[in-house]
Formats: structure tokens, C-alpha cells, sequence
């Protein structure tokens, strides 16, 4: 009977206590696999965020100006103590410079290979030969010069050892061991032995045990050619934990039956509800909750103990996560510091990224194009083929016009690049643009700003080369009707070079800022009279007849009397030029208010309506059936209107009735004391 009560006593504390102590191993075991696959997950992350701060270290190195000024002037020495300093204010191991395949200039760790020369530009190199194998990490991007071809490409890279191991550690809570073709390249621990890390795949799990410790660890992999990772955590204080609540079960039983077995049932629920809570905190963190504090209040030490290691998990991964997000939100508010438009896709050329500088120069909101293709957010002009094939090149530059969402064109200057190697399966590619096409027509209008005036001059100064030979080879057989018709003529051709000369000294002058207009009292009238005395050969050679209607008591005005002079002119000639011969060219003054308006009328072909906004900026020439007035130096209604303007005075346009443009301006009068 004692013996059935003592075995039933056994067999029911065998009962409750081989549960209990089943439970205690699983947990313990499932709480420590899970931290080790919670941190591979945050040491992945790492990696990439790494990865991300590299590239984004190696464009902005890249688009230093004086980085590119170093380089166009060639000073390498410079350029190695310019390097030095990004180095040094970067935290970075190395930082190179290359043109084409042979290194220009580096800084930071010795680097005995030529990275230059090597086909994979960003992403990890493997060096496993050699008395100290190396794994690196680099990212790449090409310096480039806006005016002439790429000056290089710029290699930016963190060494993957001791100190890059125990900075995992330190940012992931377990031992960080970098294996490179089953060896140990940076450990944490103290001597890694060889594993086949590589060989396990991603995400794999292993056991080992290194100096009399127990180690649970994760495996992933970083490279195709033999590069992995792996994280472990020490469990050896957890399976002392287990050996010693078994004994203390066993120990129970033997002093006594029923409080054994009283007491095992007690043990075990104690055990277990703090266990499953932790179980529970476990599963939250894994859905991503790292929030909400593990309040797990537990009497076994052992317990306890896990819980507070959990905690301690959990406030790292969240401070670890914190710090990823800092990083991301900095490179977020880099980006979108940037002017340029900055767009990358995907394999399938779908939106994955859209910038506030693209949003600005296309039109497109980012909710608007984020997940479509980037055929259906370019249309390119000129060609039917769709954007996805225009697309250029890593490191090259094209001008492509497109439409965009407004209908307006435009011309966008593309840049490509490779966020990840190709090979990588999630290579994505970065567009990198700008608007140039108000950069494009004014080249294309300094060019025609160009052939006028080289025609504006050759004219005159052939019709004077002419006139000059003829007046040496026959002056002296001459009439005096022919010499007034040869020195009319060289007259006007030094008067056109003169005023075209003027125009062009006033216009460089506005340009610089240096223009200024100095007003006194002056006469309308004899204004009006000096700008007629210097077009009247002018008009006379056309045929055409100045009307001058005046009012018979006209006010002073306050006025630069030479500037207004040539603004006169400036209309006068354009009058001229733009109206036919043997006809009327009007010129009036009125008072209106505190000033008096001058008018130019004439009877030529009348302005467009779509260049009436910007008749008055300069190198327009609007488009008229009169071919003597198609040349010209684009200048002089944009001097009238600085100069005008300057006296605080305004000038326009209006339709002639009958036919004709009427240009009016307006000075301030003398007001009466």
C-alpha cells in the first residue's frame, strides 16, 4: 500500500514534473531562437542600411565641386588631401578615386587591389587570398563634369572586420561572425572556428560550442560567391538554468511525496504562466510591436532572467530600429533637398521612388505615379519609341523632350545608374533629371543673337569697305552729287554700327548691373529734334517721312536726355525697318497727369499677339513677311525698356487703326512750383 501510494506519488510527480521540465527546455529553447532570428533579421537590416549610407556617401562625394575642380585641374596630391578629409569626416575605411582603370587618388586603409579595374563596382568584394583574407563593402558613382566627359568614379568602402563584427554585436545584442568561403574573416567571438556557414543557405540555424560555451546561431547569406553572415547567442547560462530546475524537481520529490508533488504542481504553474506571457511578448515583438514593455514579473529567477534579457532585446531592436529610421529619414530629407527630379524603378520600369523634384518639374503628384510605369509618366517627342528604351546607360547623360502632365514640353537632361548589381535580383535603377529647356533655347538664341550681329556688322562694313575703295580708287573723277551719295552712305553705315555698338554696350551693361540713368531737366522737344537730326539720313535713304505733333505748350520732364535719345532712335529705326519706303512714320507727345507720353506710329506689319508678352526681352525677333527686318541684334526694344523703366516711366504697345504698331513710353514731368 505505501509502496502503490509511493509509487502513485512518484508517478504523479513524474507526471506534473516531466511536463513541467519539457516546458521550461521548450520555451527557453523557442525565447532563444527566437532573439537569434530576431537578430539576423536586425542584422540583415544593417546590411542594407549600410549598403543604402554608402551610396548615398559615395553621390554626395561624387557631386562635390571641389572634388571636381581637384580633378579638372589634375592636382592629385590635392585631391589625396581632400580625400583624406572626407575620410576622416565620414567614418569610412577607404574612400578612391579612379579615371577609367588605374586609381588616381585614395584615402584611409591600405588596399592593395586594383578596385578599379574591376567589373562589380558597388556591393561586396571577396579577397580570399593572401595571408589575411579581406571582405569589403563599396558603393560607386561616376563623377561627373556638366560640360565635358565623366572625370571618374568615386569608390567609397568599410572594411568588414574586427571592429565592424563587434559593432554589429554591439547594435544587435549577439556575437556577429563574417564567414568568407567557410572561413572566418571578423568575429566578435573570440576564436570562430571554421564553420559551413556558407553552405547552409539563408536564414539557416546551427549549434556549436566555442571554449566550454553553448552557442544557438543564424546563418545568412551576403554574396553568391561564398560571402555569409551569422549571429549567435550564447545559451549556455540557460541551459544551466534547465539542469538546475530539474534537480530542483528531482530533490523535491525525494524529501517528501505529497509536498513533492504538491509542490511540483505549484512549481510548474508558476513556471509556466510567466513562460507563456513570455511567449506572448515574444510573438508581439515578432509582429513587429516594440513598443509595449514586457511587464513580466516572475519568482524564478531563471525566469526572471529571461524575461529581462527579452527586454533587453526589445529595447534594442528598438533602438536599433529607431536609428535605421534617423537614417532613413536623412537620406529622405537629402532627396528631397535636391533639386533635380530623382526617380527610380523597378526590373518592369514601374515608380518606385518619386521625388519633390520630380513632382515639381513633371507635374505628377508621387500618390499619383508611385506602382505605374514610367511610359505612362513620359511621353518623349520626336520618336515613337516609349521612355523605358530611351533610358540611358549607367554613368551616361542624355536630353530627351518630353510632354509632360500639363501639356507643356520640355527637355529633361537624364542621368542612370544601378542602385544594386544586376545580379543581385532586385537591382533597381535611379533616373536622375532636370529641366534644361530654358537652358537649351537660350543657347539656341544666343546662337541666332550670334549670326545677327555677325551679319549686322558684315553688312555695314562691307557697304563702307565699298564706298571707301571706290572714294581712293575715283574720288577725283566724281561729281559732287555722287561723293554726298558715297559719304550718305558711309554715314549710315557708321550710324548703324553705332547704334547697334550702343545697343549692345547698354544691354552688357543692364547685365552686369551696372546700368544707370542719371535724369534732369530736360525738353521733349529737344529730344524729339536730336533723335530726328540722327535718323533723318536714315529715312531719307527709305523715302520716308517724319510727322512730328506736338502740343503748343509741352512740360519739361526729368530725364536722361542721351539714354531717351537713343530709346527714340531705337523705336525710330525699328519703325523704319519693319515699315515699307515712301510712307509716314509718326511721332507725338501728351501730357497726362505728372507725365507726359511719347509715341512712335507706324504702318508696318503690326507685332503678333504671341509675342506681345515678350517683345521686350531681349534676342526676340518675332516673324514678319519683311525680310530687312528679319536680321538684328535682338537688343533694342529690351534697352528701351531698361531704360525707360529706369526713370521709373513704363513703355507698350498698341495696334495702329488703319494698320501699324503704335510704341508709346513715359517720363515724369517737371511739376510747377
Amino acid at each position: 500500500m505505501i509502496l502503490s501510494s509511493i509509487a502513485l506519488v512518484l508517478l504523479t510527480a513524474a507526471a506534473a514534473g516531466l511536463p513541467a521540465i519539457w516546458l521550461i527546455r521548450d520555451q527557453l529553447d523557442r525565447q532563444a531562437w527566437t532573439q537569434v532570428d530576431q537578430g539576423s533579421t536586425a542584422a540583415q537590416a544593417l546590411y542594407q542600411a549600410q549598403q543604402n549610407e554608402l551610396a548615398s556617401l559615395a553621390t554626395l562625394t561624387a557631386q562635390r565641386p571641389s572634388l571636381r575642380q581637384l580633378l579638372i585641374q589634375g592636382d592629385h596630391e590635392a585631391t589625396r588631401a581632400y580625400l583624406q578629409t572626407l575620410q576622416e569626416g565620414s567614418g569610412l575605411d577607404l574612400v578612391l578615386v579612379c579615371d577609367a582603370a588605374e586609381p588616381i587618388a585614395q584615402a584611409g586603409q591600405a588596399f592593395d587591389h586594383n578596385l578599379c579595374a574591376e567589373e562589380s563596382a558597388s556591393g561586396f568584394h571577396l579577397y580570399p587570398d593572401g595571408p589575411f583574407p579581406q571582405a569589403w563593402l563599396f558603393a560607386a558613382h561616376p563623377i561627373e563634369d556638366l560640360e565635358a566627359e565623366p572625370l571618374g568614379t568615386v569608390f567609397v568602402g568599410n572594411v568588414l572586420d574586427g571592429g565592424f563584427a563587434a559593432q554589429m554585436r554591439a547594435r544587435t545584442g549577439l556575437d556577429h561572425t563574417v564567414v568568407l568561403q567557410g572561413q572566418p574573416v571578423a568575429s566578435s567571438l573570440a576564436a570562430r572556428p571554421a564553420t559551413s556557414c556558407a553552405e547552409l543557405g539563408a536564414a539557416a540555424r546551427t549549434t556549436f560550442d566555442l571554449q566550454g560555451l553553448r552557442y544557438y546561431a543564424a546563418c545568412f547569406l551576403l554574396d553568391r560567391a561564398g560571402l555569409a553572415a551569422e549571429v549567435a547567442l550564447e545559451v549556455t547560462e540557460i541551459a544551466v538554468t534547465q539542469q538546475r530546475l530539474i534537480w530542483t524537481l528531482v530533490l523535491s520529490i525525494m524529501v517528501g511525496v505529497a509536498a513533492a508533488s504538491l509542490l511540483a504542481v505549484l512549481l510548474a504553474r508558476r513556471i509556466s504562466r510567466p513562460l507563456a506571457r513570455l511567449s506572448d511578448a515574444a510573438q508581439t515583438m515578432s509582429k513587429g510591436d516594440l513598443d509595449t514593455p514586457l511587464a513580466i514579473k516572475a519568482r524564478v529567477r531563471e525566469v526572471a532572467l529571461v524575461a529581462q534579457a527579452l527586454e533587453g532585446a526589445r529595447a534594442d531592436l528598438k533602438r536599433s530600429l529607431a536609428e535605421l529610421r534617423q537614417e532613413k529619414a536623412w537620406t529622405d530629407h537629402l532627396l528631397e533637398a535636391i533639386i533635380e527630379g530623382i526617380v527610380t524603378l523597378d526590373r518592369r520600369g514601374r515608380i518606385t521612388f518619386f521625388s519633390h523634384g520630380a513632382e515639381r518639374i513633371t507635374g505628377w503628384g508621387r500618390d499619383e505615379v508611385l506602382g505605374k510605369t514610367c511610359d505612362h509618366l513620359f511621353r518623349p517627342l520626336e520618336t515613337d519609341e516609349p521612355f523605358s528604351k530611351l533610358i540611358p546607360q549607367p554613368g551616361r547623360r542624355e536630353k530627351i523632350p518630353v510632354e509632360l502632365r500639363d501639356g507643356r514640353e520640355a527637355i529633361l537632361a537624364i542621368t542612370g545608374a544601378h542602385l544594386l548589381p544586376p545580379e543581385g535580383g532586385d537591382a533597381q535603377v535611379a533616373l536622375v533629371f532636370r529641366d534644361v529647356s530654358e537652358a537649351e533655347t537660350m543657347h539656341r538664341l544666343l546662337g541666332q543673337f550670334l549670326a545677327n550681329v555677325a551679319h549686322e556688322f558684315r553688312t555695314p562694313l562691307s557697304a563702307l569697305a565699298a564706298s571707301v575703295e571706290l572714294l581712293l580708287d575715283q574720288a577725283p573723277d566724281l561729281s559732287s552729287a555722287e561723293l554726298e551719295e558715297l559719304l550718305n552712305s558711309l554715314h549710315l553705315g557708321v550710324f548703324g554700327l553705332q547704334t547697334l555698338i550702343d545697343n549692345l554696350l547698354e544691354s552688357a551693361s543692364i547685365e552686369a548691373g551696372r546700368f544707370r540713368v542719371y535724369p534732369r531737366t530736360s525738353s521733349v522737344s529737344e529730344i524729339i529734334a536730336e533723335a530726328i537730326r540722327v535718323m533723318q539720313p536714315l529715312l531719307d535713304k527709305r523715302h520716308q517721312r517724319l510727322v512730328v505733333e506736338l502740343p503748343v505748350a509741352i512740360p519739361l520732364v526729368r530725364a536722361d536726355a542721351r539714354r531717351t535719345v537713343q530709346v527714340l532712335v531705337n523705336l525710330l529705326s525699328n519703325a523704319s525697318r519693319y515699315g515699307p519706303d515712301d510712307v509716314e512714320i509718326e511721332v507725338g507727345a501728351a501730357v497726362s497727369g505728372d507725365w507726359v507720353c511719347v509715341t512712335v506710329a507706324d504702318t508696318g506689319p503690326g507685332v503678333p499677339p504671341e509675342y506681345r508678352d515678350v517683345l521686350f526681352r531681349r534676342f526676340i525677333y518675332p516673324h514678319t513677311d519683311n525680310d530687312r527686318a528679319q536680321v538684328g541684334a535682338g537688343l533694342g526694344l529690351s534697352v528701351v525698356k531698361a531704360v525707360v523703366e529706369a526713370h521709373g516711366g513704363e513703355v507698350g504697345l498698341e495696334d495702329r487703326q488703319g494698320g501699324g504698331s503704335v510704341f508709346w513710353f513715359t517720363l515724369p514731368r517737371v511739376l510747377e512750383s
